[in-house]
């Protein structure tokens, strides 16, 4: 595959997340897909995946993807976003706050023919439940 293939694949990824669609999820990921770092509980596969979007979007149903920086290969792309929204619905066992969250997340992602089939991706979990008023650090 193509670099330009690979952007074009995330570009999808993200219009799908955008317009809430998981449903399609699985023309981006593949049946298959490794994801390396799954939500716990998360089941394998791509339908593992759509299941995390399904929830994280019934819980921030306004959620907006802002894309910082993108690089790409042949093989990989990686994204940094910016992840933001409204805790309206429950969240990883904690209750609706209507608070706005703002975060950011970075995905890696290794393509074969045109899919995803390995991801790794972190996003300030700490951060979000920070501004949920799920943890208080201290200051």
């Amino acid at each position: 595959m193509s670099r330009e293939q690979n952007v074009q694949a995330q570009q999808r990824l993200g219009e799908l997340i955008a317009a809430k669609d998981v449903d399609h999820l699985h023309e981006v990921f593949h049946e298959n897909v490794v994801d390396h770092d799954p939500a716990p509980g998360q089941a394998p596969g791509v339908d593992g995946i759509k299941q995390f979007w399904s929830d994280f979007l019934a819980a921030v149903p306004d959620l907006e993807l802002g894309v910082e920086t993108l690089v790409a290969d042949e093989d990989n792309v990686v994204v940094v976003l910016t992840i933001t929204g409204t805790h309206t619905g429950a969240l990883m066992g904690i209750e609706p706050t209507g608070k706005s969250i703002s975060v950011r997340g970075i995905q890696a992602g290794r393509f074969e023919d045109g899919m995803l089939v390995e991801r790794w991706g972190s996003t300030d979990q700490l951060g979000l439940l920070q501004q949920i008023g799920a943890v208080d650090i201290g200051s």
